[in-house]
């Protein structure tokens, strides 16, 4: 069976940098990735805009050129999935990593379609699979949706919004702005000081104005086919009319996965033991690049921040090839 240097799971922009590393030092590598190119950024709603700028958003040192200050969802997808093409990445798309298991020095990667032997893994899965769930009576109802992609569906519907954050205030504004009728509730006292800049006006006043209602340090209760029932903040029980709850309550990593791979996870975060200097966990030769770094604090690492992980892995692999190799 043939053995890859380092497979790679999850083919998001972290994943597709640190396989540009591998290219570089001449490894054989493998991306398995459970979705299409940069699967998340697919996912995001279609008219999204990136808080950075072009030039965070790069990998590899390829130019990221865009017309607009900030560059949006699909100007990404085209930066991304070229450099796959152009690049000639090797990846398997539509395939999904079941188990990561190690006997002795080689890792055997189980996925949807086949097994694979490697004798490093780097999991870069990123947070995106799994909603945080506000665990409440209905939230499975098909009404209440954990993903947002785009105003239209919701026109002239009576909307509730969950959350203060940016995917809750992009939700609202533009479900507002295409005819809808659109209520926030909000565990908080304010709108998210995270909300992108040149957005947080524009929701602070359309609350302001009452055209989008508010309830601050507010829970919801119970969701019903046609009423949202949710306690406000003095502690009062209110029912709202309501055809669809948008659920932006955040995302969070696969905890499971991570721990059935044996990964330690520390404390209330549950944030992957790893070592800072390599990425490394406590398991050797398996490592951890982006988000999924950062457990439950998902707010820590991004694309800008967690590009520098691609070369302190293939570094740090490619030492220990050398060591060996002088032995």
């Amino acid at each position: 069976m043939e053995i890859y240097d380092v497979v790679i799971v999850g083919g998001g922009p972290i994943g597709l940098n640190c396989a540009l590393e591998a290219q570089k030092h001449k490894l054989k590598y493998l991306i398995i990735e459970k979705g299409t190119v940069v699967n998340s950024l697919y996912n995001y709603p279609l008219y999204m805009r990136f808080f950075s700028t072009a030039e965070k958003l790069e990998i590899g040192n390829i130019p990221f050129i865009s017309t607009a200050p900030k560059p949006g969802r699909q100007e990404a997808l085209e930066y991304y999935q070229g450099i796959t093409r152009t690049l000639g990445i090797n990846i398997n798309l539509y395939e999904r990593v079941l188990k990561i298991l190690k006997s002795e020095a080689i890792f055997k990667v189980e996925t949807s379609k086949t097994v694979y032997s490697a004798k490093n893994v780097v999991i870069a899965t990123g947070f995106y699979d799994i909603p945080k769930l506000m665990k409440v009576p209905g939230e499975n109802l098909d009404k209440v949706k954990h993903y947002y992609t785009e105003p239209y569906p919701y026109a002239k519907q009576k909307i509730v919004v969950v959350g203060a954050s940016n995917s809750a205030v992009d939700a609202a504004l533009e479900t507002y702005r295409k005819g809808a009728e659109v209520t926030m509730i909000i565990k908080g006292d304010r709108i998210s000081d995270s909300v992108k800049y040149w957005v947080k006006p524009d929701i602070e006043n359309r609350i302001a104005e009452g055209s989008i209602k508010a309830y601050f340090g507010a829970e919801i209760i119970e969701i019903k086919e046609d009423r949202v029932i949710f306690k406000d903040s003095g502690g009062h029980i209110n029912e709202l009319q309501n055809d669809f709850v948008l659920a932006m309550t955040g995302y969070l990593p696969d905890f499971e996965f991570l721990q059935n791979c044996g990964i330690q996870l520390e404390g209330d975060t549950l944030k992957p033991v790893y070592n800072p200097e390599t990425m490394e966990t406590n398991i050797q030769n398996l490592y951890l690049a982006g988000v999924v770094c950062g457990g439950m604090d998902t707010h820590l690492w991004f694309i800008e921040n967690s590009r520098i992980h691609a070369e302190m892995i293939m570094g740090n692999i490619v030492s220990k090839i050398y060591l060996n190799q002088k032995q």
